[in-house]
């Protein structure tokens, strides 16, 4: 591919990401949570379009209409009537709210106070009711990047769309598990420079929103690239889920600019879908204003100064303070990655609080249960499911001298087998009795020898430091 002077050509570009949130569902009470098991039931729409506020009808709303598709709908018992478009939404979700505030926040915007909550027509089958909720809830922020400040325009709070399970009689089936999941859009300003920048502007800001309470996976974040050159219309690629492959498709969607304006076309703004391979697709034209009209079922969403004030007052600490943090409890720098991997930060000073012992706990969260599940061949994760009320427990016992820490994996172990939590104790003298003798039947070991026989009859009933005195105390 030819280098591309950026400068010379004209190049406009803006990123939109979109992150699920991590509560429940945003208009509904029902579990953000998708299904893998069978439905419960079916339901089969179709979808009208209809004028926006300014009494016309999208043009992309209308390419959909004059597709004349049926649509079948999946549910659970996760779903609702809210999710079918049979009951009138519920108030919004004051804790997703407040994430989204956590966002402006780290993104430096400005909180819209008073907001319309709004409807977008979306008719290609992703939401039962032929639209999408979305607010205005900050705007006029900014990032710092490599290359200048990147302005952000604006921070929605909107519905997820319902996800597509495949086709049956001509006819595309989605499932009703995603819709309604609690979504932040934001919106940069046009201030992207070339590829290179779209990319890094897109990875600083996954990198800022990850510090709050937000869903972690493929499928959760997904960014679309905004391009334009001089004297071509605006397309918007979609689909990104891996910034990897975002250098190439906005190149390459330059070139495929640049020769549609060498061949004179005629041309129009459009929706393009960003392939596995890195080239786009078009999809359908590019929406405008006319697909936007207010909710009718709500209010005006007024967010108070104590809202906002309690909010900033909530407000995590970034994750480049907390590593400071863990590491000057003593972790290192393979622990404090760990922790954050999977998402266990909060846990561990939970935990802390319980025993001020650093390095222990980052065992018994990271270590322990790797160990127990590849000795008694049991998955991870249904090893860790199994744990993770039960670590308090399991320290409480430790903390008031129940237990001994070279018990806990097998307290660990045993909570996972559903055995009762019962440790023989043995007395010091019974001890030193049994190593003098073993150390009487087989002469000549080194201590290390001694202290594997040891510590096999023993289980786990001593400590090694103690153990290992003995043994040397009998070997003089």
């Amino acid at each position: 591919m030819p280098e591309i002077d950026y400068k010379k050509i004209g190049f406009k570009s803006g990123l939109e990401l979109h992150q699920q949130l991590d509560s429940h569902k945003l208009f509904c009470n029902c579990p953000s949570i998708l299904r893998k098991d069978e439905p419960d039931f079916e339901v089969t729409r179709k979808l009208h379009a209809v004028a926006g506020e300014s009494g016309e009808v999208d043009v992309a709303a209308k390419h959909e209409a004059k597709l004349n598709k049926e649509f079948i709908y999946q549910g659970y018992d996760t779903t609702c009537l809210v999710e079918l478009d049979e009951e009138p939404p519920h108030q919004i979700n004051q804790d997703a709210l407040q994430t989204t505030l956590h966002i402006s926040f780290l993104l430096n915007c400005t909180i819209q106070p008073i907001t319309q909550i709004m409807r977008k027509t979306v008719i290609d089958g992703s939401n039962t009711s032929g639209f999408q909720r979305t607010l205005l809830v900050a705007r006029d922020g900014f990032i710092e990047t490599s290359k200048g400040k990147v302005g952000i325009w604006y921070i929605l709070l909107e519905e997820d769309a319902a996800r597509t399970a495949g086709e049956r009689d001509g006819k595309k089936i989605y499932k009703l598990d995603r819709l309604g999941f609690p979504m932040v859009e934001i919106v940069t300003a046009p201030d992207i420079q070339d590829a290179e920048h779209a990319k890094e502007t897109a990875l600083k800001i996954g990198e800022l929103i990850r510090n709050v309470k937000v869903k972690r996976g493929i499928g959760t974040i997904r960014q679309d690239v905004n391009i334009s050159i001089k004297g071509h219309p605006r397309t918007e690629t979609k689909g990104f889920q891996d910034p990897k492959i975002m250098i190439k498709t906005v190149e390459t969607e330059v070139q495929r600019q640049i020769e549609n304006l060498k061949k004179n076309k005629k041309l129009k703004s459009e929706v393009r879908t960003v392939q596995k391979d890195g080239t786009t697709k078009f999809t359908r034209p590019l929406p405008g204003s006319a697909r936007m009209y207010p909710e009718t079922d709500l209010p005006l969403l007024k967010i108070s100064r104590d809202f906002i004030n309690k909010a900033k007052k909530n407000l995590p600490k970034l994750k480049s303070v907390q590593e400071d943090e863990l590491k000057q409890k003593g972790l290192n720098q393979d622990m404090i990655k760990l922790l954050f991997k999977q998402n266990k930060v909060e846990e561990f000073k939970e935990l802390l609080d319980i025993i001020n012992s650093p390095q222990l706990i980052a065992k018994i969260l990271l270590m322990f249960p790797k160990e127990i599940a590849k000795r008694e061949k049991i998955d991870l994760k249904e090893v860790e499911e199994k744990l993770e009320d039960h670590y308090s427990t399991v320290l409480e016992l430790f903390k008031k001298k129940k237990i001994k820490e070279n018990q806990i994996k097998d307290a660990l172990k045993k909570i996972i087998l559903g055995e009762e939590l019962v440790f023989e104790k043995v007395s010091v003298g019974d001890v030193e009795e049994n190593i003098r003798k073993l150390i009487k039947s087989k002469p000549g070991l080194n201590a290390n020898a001694y202290m594997g026989l040891v510590m096999k009859e023993f289980n786990g009933k001593i400590g090694g430091k103690e153990a290992m005195e003995i043994i040397k105390k009998h070997l003089n």
